[in-house]
């Protein structure tokens, strides 16, 4: 007999009833040390303060009005994305898979605007992950996304992660626009590097090509940066946001130049809940959090601190660890054995990692984790190495 709850997922048999900042209480009683957040969602930890009582105020005054009407908390959120970054727009979603399907129709739209209808061509690289949706699978390609769904949705072309001579063959008349991670999350913490990356955004500059960045993994401070292609130092036109900018309320975004989002007018995109007081009342005190110049130099001497231990585990565990990877904190272990032995095996630690694809373990902890839990993960991490 089928489950209540459709059993798309191979779930752990834990059952989580508290959190408090980089812990998690089961049902039993057991303490978890979460270095998952919630797939990089708990920006700032399990049931944080800050956070809770902004979602509280907002709870009392108002919940739900849709976006038939003007919604302060939504504008404030939209003033101060705009001012920390390239955009000079963006529109509110629940969720990355969302954002995805926006990015597509905005990067379409734009070239049918402009006389352009045959550029309707995306290109998206090996590994990546940009939803579950029926676009964004067809933008994945991968067999364990799409089996069964077909016809996917035409206009997609797949091109090996990193491959810069690939990319300059491939554009051609009818390309929109280049979808990309800056830091591949589910296709196992692959980052593609600050040179690829503006060489990258040259080549859309001189082909006449829009560059569409996903940081829905990699954004809102996760790398040291409050947006991965920062360190780049280069600008996308259209980036998608989700998962960190809502600190664990469903919230996402699509940031767009002026020039990029003038196809989107009135009646060509729309969301009942995107956008709602209760979310976006909850992603400005997030982005407030940090933006703090002193919040990221926190996050990148952390990241450089748990990269230190890992480096030291990886020694002690030759036959089960590789190599350290990521930026920030959003970090890759490549691991010898199958991750998924790895994350059963930090069970029985009580602590929580997330696997990933290119035989990585991924740890992406709440961005203000302590010293200590750092330290005691990999406490806790030696010990279920050990024990295989």
């Amino acid at each position: 007999m089928i489950s209540s709850v459709l059993p798309t997922y191979n779930r752990a048999p834990l059952s989580f009833v508290k959190g408090s900042g980089s812990w998690l209480i089961e049902a039993d009683g057991r303490r978890f040390l979460d270095m998952g957040a919630g797939i990089a969602v708990n920006t700032l930890g399990h049931a944080n303060p800050e956070l809770a009582e902004v979602l509280k105020d907002q709870a009392d005054t108002l919940w739900h009005v849709s976006n038939l009407y003007k919604i302060p908390a939504q504008q404030k959120l939209a003033d101060k994305l705009v001012d920390s970054t390239f955009a000079d727009t963006c529109f509110f979603t629940n969720s990355g898979t969302e954002t995805a399907e926006l990015a597509i129709k905005m990067a379409r739209k734009y070239w049918f605007d402009k006389g352009h209808p045959e550029k309707i061509e995306i290109i998206s690289f090996h590994g990546c992950f940009h939803g579950r949706s029926t676009a964004a699978i067809a933008a994945s390609e991968a067999e364990k996304m799409t089996k069964g769904f077909g016809p996917l949705m035409p206009g997609f072309v797949h091109l090996p992660f990193g491959d810069l001579d690939a990319l300059k063959t491939a554009i051609n008349p009818n390309t929109a626009a280049i979808l990309i991670e800056p830091i591949q999350g589910e296709g196992g913490i692959r980052a593609l590097p600050d040179d690829m990356l503006k060489d990258m955004r040259a080549l859309c500059y001189a082909q006449n090509v829009l560059l569409v960045l996903d940081e829905v993994q990699c954004g809102v401070a996760r790398t040291g940066k409050l947006f991965a292609h920062e360190w780049a130092g280069i600008t996308p036109d259209i980036m998608m946001i989700a998962k960190g900018i809502g600190g664990g309320f469903p919230l996402g975004a699509v940031l767009a130049t002026e020039d990029a989002a003038s196809g989107m007018i009135v009646s060509t995109h729309g969301s009942t809940y995107g956008g709602n007081p209760l979310g976006c009342a909850v992603g400005l005190k997030v982005m407030e959090i940090v933006s703090d110049p002193a919040f990221l130099a926190e996050v990148n001497r952390k990241a450089a601190l748990l990269n230190q231990k890992l480096e030291g585990l990886i020694a002690s565990h030759p036959d089960v660890f590789e190599s350290v990877r990521g930026q920030g904190l959003m970090v890759g272990l490549k691991c010898k054995i199958a991750p998924i032995d790895v994350v059963n095996a930090a069970y029985a630690q009580n602590l929580l990692t997330v696997p990933a694809g290119d035989n990585v373990l991924r740890m992406l902890p709440p961005l203000n984790i302590s010293d200590e839990d750092i330290a005691e993960a990999v406490k806790r991490l030696d010990a279920a190495a050990s024990s295989l």
